[in-house]
C-alpha cells in the first residue's frame, strides 16, 4: 500500500488532481488535469495514479453521475475517500451563508485557499462557467459575495438566441468597430465592471482594500483585456480550489487525529 494522499477538483470541464505533499500542500507542477465532456471521465484517465494508495479528497461541482463515476473508479485505488462539504467554519473561516449546503464547494475551498495564503483581506474570483467573487475579511470571515454569468457564458447565451452573432473570437477594445470585437468587449467588460465594483465595495465594508485573487479557466481570456485594469497587487491562482482541499483536508485530518 503507497502511504500517499491525493486531491481530486472535479469541475464542470475538467478533472485535476494532484499528490498532497507531506507538508500538507499541493505543489503546482505535480497536478495533472484531465478534460471530459460532462458525461464520462475518458477511458484511462486514472493510469497516472498509485494502483493503491492511502486517501483520496475529493471535491465536485460536477453532474451527480459523473461525481458517482469518480468515486466508483477512486474506490479500487484509495484506501479511503473524503468527500469535501461546505462547512459553517473551517480551518480559521466562516462562511456568510446561513444554509451551508447553498455556498458552492468550489467557493468554500477557494475561501480557505485564501485564508491559507495570509491574513490580508481577500477578494476571490472565480471565472468558469460562472463568474463568482466571495469578500473574506483579515479575520477569516466571509462576508459575502456575487454570482454572475462568465464572459464565455454570456457569448454563448447571444449566440444561442442570435446565431448570426459569433461565439467566439474578438479582441477587447475600448471602443469596438466590429461585431466580433463588440461581443468580446462587452462580455469581458461587464465582468471587469463588476470585479472593480467589487473592489470598491469591499474597501468600503471593511475600510481597507481587499487583495484581488483570481483563478479558473477564463482568467487568461479575461486578462487579454484586464492588464493595466487589475491592482499592482492581484495574484493569480490557477489551482486554487485544490489549495483549499488540501486546506480542508490538513483541517479534517488534524480533526480525525
Amino acid at each position: 500500500m503507497n502511504d500517499a494522499r491525493y486531491l481530486f477538483d472535479l469541475g464542470n470541464t475538467r478533472l485535476k488532481f494532484a499528490p498532497l505533499g507531506e507538508d500538507g500542500r499541493v505543489r503546482e507542477d505535480e497536478i495533472a488535469a484531465v478534460a471530459h465532456d460532462g458525461a464520462a471521465l475518458p477511458e484511462g484517465w486514472n493510469r497516472a495514479l498509485p494502483a493503491r494508495f492511502e486517501a483520496a479528497f475529493v471535491a465536485s461541482v460536477a453532474a451527480p453521475a459523473l461525481r458517482v463515476a469518480l468515486l466508483d473508479v477512486l474506490t479500487a485505488h484509495a484506501r479511503r475517500i473524503s468527500l469535501a462539504r461546505t462547512q459553517t467554519a473551517c480551518a480559521g473561516v466562516r462562511i456568510a451563508y446561513a444554509d451551508p449546503a447553498s455556498l458552492g464547494v468550489d467557493r468554500f475551498l477557494g475561501l480557505l485557499a485564501a485564508r491559507a495564503r495570509g491574513a490580508a483581506p481577500w477578494l476571490i474570483v472565480g471565472i468558469g462557467t460562472a463568474l463568482t467573487l466571495d469578500l473574506l475579511d483579515a479575520d477569516g470571515r466571509h462576508r459575502g459575495g456575487r454570482i454572475a454569468p462568465s464572459p464565455a457564458l454570456m457569448r454563448e447565451a447571444l449566440h444561442a438566441r442570435a446565431a448570426q452573432l459569433p461565439e467566439t473570437g474578438g479582441a477587447f477594445r475600448d471602443f469596438a468597430d466590429s461585431t466580433p470585437d463588440a461581443l468580446r468587449s462587452g462580455c469581458d467588460g461587464a465582468a471587469l465592471a463588476l470585479i472593480e465594483t467589487a473592489l470598491r465595495d469591499g474597501e468600503r465594508r471593511l475600510g481597507v482594500a481587499p487583495r484581488l485573487l483570481l483563478h479558473g479557466g477564463g482568467v487568461a481570456d479575461l486578462a487579454d483585456g484586464a492588464n493595466d485594469r487589475w491592482p499592482a497587487d492581484a495574484v493569480r491562482a490557477p489551482a486554487l480550489v485544490l489549495e483549499g482541499l488540501a486546506a480542508w483536508a490538513r483541517d479534517t485530518e488534524t480533526t480525525r487525529s
